[in-house]
């Protein structure tokens, strides 16, 4: 049974890291497609129409999916996860087809979404389609199903160390130990594979391993720095687009999907008019921006961040079909980026490079609830002790100052709740007002 067991994890790490491949190679054969070569060159000689109606268009028939199948709208890996827990196979194939469809129209027109979702589906599939030709035990379908996620998840972030954190952060972390090794078997190869086709995110301007004292001060006055766009993410989508989405469809619920495809296409067309970086997934942004070594504007930088917060929030209201990985850390790079700048100008200058991994690590930790995960992939994209060390404190502390007034759940990320001592509050307010009714 070992033997079978190592058979199939290297079986689902090879097949996996090549059907991951195919799946960004469509993405990025759309995105050129569709903005006729390399959108960041072409975009300023597009006419403006094309531009609003590309995204628009894209959203209606990603909604028109939807409406065939309820399933395909899903931002992280919870179907995977449910898959684990009830230990059988829940995400249709028919359903992973058309959910890789959406996601490649959503990713490939502009819309700032990730692709951690649709690959952890691809690779828990397959992972599946082997325990079934393998014939193996009915008890080993969670094993499989881990192994599978976190060899697509790797492939995907071609990171095989984050990777795995993911994974048994979000799928299989009360079990996981059992067959770790198998995960990792698979999670590598599946990297192999994938590493030599897609370009992954490095930090090539990390100090190293020397611990540098002098960026303590900064380290610290980062945490509320970042922890005001936390807020601002999770006011944005949890306050206006959420306020917005009630009273807006009190009467034309009916027709929510597509005033909000509209909206959504709109915005994405406002995007790209006024700064391609700003749409797409993010992994762009991170290593286009953040890997040059020539300076850049900070006020550029910030219409960027503000442009990606607004994108991602309305993309996700709009039902685009992805991921919120790339887009939180591409998010959270350019927010580091802006501190280290404006750091600089009052005569302590600190490496903007430095701030921009621990930002990225840190804004995706909090916002999907993977402190793990981050601190990881700080390390795997620096190799830098500064950053990592950064990284588990501020992760930890924006979290714990973020949650006492957001309710951040790890189930659904692309969902803020007030704090469960406000819905308290609130839920004795409503009887009250229930029973002096009566």
């Amino acid at each position: 049974m070992i033997l079978k067991l190592i058979i199939a994890a290297v079986l689902t790490g090879l097949i996996s890291g090549f059907f991951i491949t195919a799946y960004e190679l469509l993405i990025t054969f759309l995105t050129y497609f569709f903005f006729m070569g390399d959108p960041f060159k072409t975009i300023p000689t597009l006419p403006v129409w094309y531009l609003y109606l590309l995204p628009t268009v894209a959203i209606f028939i990603v909604n028109y999916l939807i409406g065939k199948d309820k399933n395909i709208k899903e931002y992280g890996v919870s179907e995977i996860a449910d898959s684990v827990a009830n230990n059988k196979m829940i995400l249709k194939l028919r359903t992973l087809f058309l959910k890789i469809i959406a996601s490649a129209l959503s990713l490939s027109t502009g819309f700032a979404v990730g692709t951690e979702g649709p690959s952890a589906g691809i690779g828990a599939m397959i992972a599946h389609q082997i325990h079934r030709w393998f014939k193996m035990p009915q008890m080993l379908v969670k094993m499989m199903i881990s192994v599978g996620a976190s060899s697509g998840i790797a492939a995907v972030f071609v990171s095989p160390i984050t990777g795995m954190a993911f994974a048994v952060e979000n799928i299989a972390y009360q079990f996981i130990k059992q067959y770790i090794g198998y995960l990792i078997l698979a999670s590598v190869i599946a990297f192999a594979v994938s590493i030599n086709f897609l370009d992954p995110i490095l930090f090539l301007h990390s100090t190293g391993r020397k611990i540098d004292n002098e960026y303590l001060f900064a380290n610290l006055l980062f945490v509320p720095f970042i922890t005001a766009f936390v807020f601002f993410y999770l006011f944005l989508k949890q306050r206006l687009l959420h306020l917005i989405d009630l009273e807006l469809f009190k009467k034309f619920s009916r027709y929510r999907h597509y005033i909000f495809a509209l909206i959504g296409g709109s915005v994405v067309g406002t995007v790209l008019l006024i700064e391609p970086h700003a749409a797409f997934s993010g992994k762009e942004v991170v290593m286009h921006l953040i890997n040059t070594e020539r300076t850049i504007p900070v006020y550029f930088i910030l219409g960027i961040i503000i442009l990606r917060i607004i994108g991602t929030t309305v993309a996700i209201y709009s039902n685009a079909v992805g991921g919120i990985f790339l887009p939180l850390m591409s998010i959270g790079a350019l927010i580091g980026y802006v501190f280290a700048e404006l750091f600089s100008m009052v005569h302590f200058p600190v490496e903007p490079f430095y701030f921009a991994a621990i930002g990225a690590a840190v804004f995706m930790g909090v916002l999907m609830k993977l402190p793990l995960t981050a601190v990881i992939l700080a390390m795997e994209t620096t190799f830098d002790y500064n950053v990592v060390i950064a990284t588990g404190i501020s992760v930890v502390l924006v979290e714990y100052v973020s949650n006492i007034y957001f309710h951040i759940r790890r189930r659904n990320a692309t969902k803020a709740y007030k704090s469960p001592e406000k819905a308290s509050e609130n839920k004795e307010e409503a009887s009250q007002s229930q029973t002096e009714k009566k």
